[in-house]
């Protein structure tokens, strides 16, 4: 697993054993999602309005529920700065995805998001299932394959076929759509895998149960605060060679709830992170090229967006 020829918190490549397990075929839909809410009248975090007692110090005024939403800018601009594309909605949720006025009642078969990893693994307990760790799911994402750049190969469109949903056009601004979906997509729109699995690549990120390694923060720190330059040899995958490495919020970025209660927490306590894997439809070839079974990326466990769902295990 990993790999040694992309991002760095991707390296080393190494090899590691797994024990046999249970993975659900496709991500928890919204269907399925509103079966476990009704069933246990839960409250997902992007539902609750933060307590001030856990934010001291922050205006209560902004301490409002709502998420992270994804909106196209108007044109193309400097991939240096992800508030030009990110947004915090209020009222933003499970069910309104986009916030007030958004609705999932045409999306029941697509992938829940908006879902924190409190959240999503509420859900697995209910369920009688857990979230997957990280191993567990590259181990699926490869399906027992040779490691490959691609899940399925080395050619990212074998054949000229599309073989998952990710961004189709240049990002943050033109997407044409991937076979006719902007945004999530409904579950199995894409080729499964030999093991039958589908939407393990693109999509939606999908929350795993494996806290983040310290080594790997400091680089997504350096990366976020642009201390980070990219090479032609480690970084293939930026457009631009040499340059600051851009902030990489079309994947994982901080909630504004984490940034004001690391603002009110003392020095040396921090917010857990958790990994998250397999791309989304944000991921694009000329902004974040990981929609790749080696690809992982840090996220704050209270964080809720527009493009990071979750399957169970047993």
């Amino acid at each position: 697993m990993g790999s040694d020829s992309a991002y760095p918190e991707e390296a080393p490549s190494r090899h590691r054993s797994v024990g046999s397990f249970h993975l659900e075929r496709h991500p928890v839909t919204n269907a399925q999602f509103a079966r476990f809410v009704e069933a246990t009248d839960y409250v997902t975090e992007a539902e609750r309005k933060p307590e001030p007692a856990n934010y001291p110090g922050v205006d209560p005024r902004l301490l409002t529920p709502g998420a992270l939403v994804f909106t196209p800018t108007p044109g193309p601009v400097p991939l240096d700065d992800w508030r030009q594309w990110w947004r915090v909605v209020p009222g933003a949720c499970w069910h309104r995805p986009e916030g007030p006025g958004s609705s999932i009642a045409k999306r029941m078969d697509h992938p829940v998001v908006q879902v924190s990893f409190e959240d999503a693994a509420g859900y697995a307990r209910w369920s009688g299932r857990r979230l997957p760790t990280e191993v567990e799911l590259e181990y699926a994402m490869r399906a027992d394959h040779p490691a490959t750049t691609y899940a399925w190969g080395e050619e990212e469109r074998p054949n000229g076929q599309l073989m998952a949903n990710t961004w189709q056009g240049r990002f943050p601004y033109l997407n044409t759509g991937a076979e006719g979906w902007v945004g999530t997509s409904p579950i199995g729109s894409f080729p499964a895998n030999r093991l039958g699995l589908v939407d393990l690549i693109g999509n939606v990120w999908e929350w795993t149960s494996t806290l983040f390694a310290e080594g790997s923060d400091r680089e997504v720190a350096d990366r976020l605060s642009g201390a980070g330059k990219a090479s032609a040899h480690g970084n293939p995958y930026h457009a631009a060679v040499g340059e600051t490495l851009r902030p990489q919020a079309c994947c994982c970025l901080e909630d504004p709830k984490r940034r004001m209660k690391r603002l009110s927490t003392p020095p040396g306590e921090s917010t857990a992170r958790r990994v998250v894997k397999g791309g989304s439809h944000l991921c694009s070839a000329d902004y974040c090229h990981r929609y790749r079974p080696a690809a992982r990326q840090a996220q704050s466990e209270d964080s809720a967006s527009t493009h990071i769902g979750f399957r169970c295990a047993v």
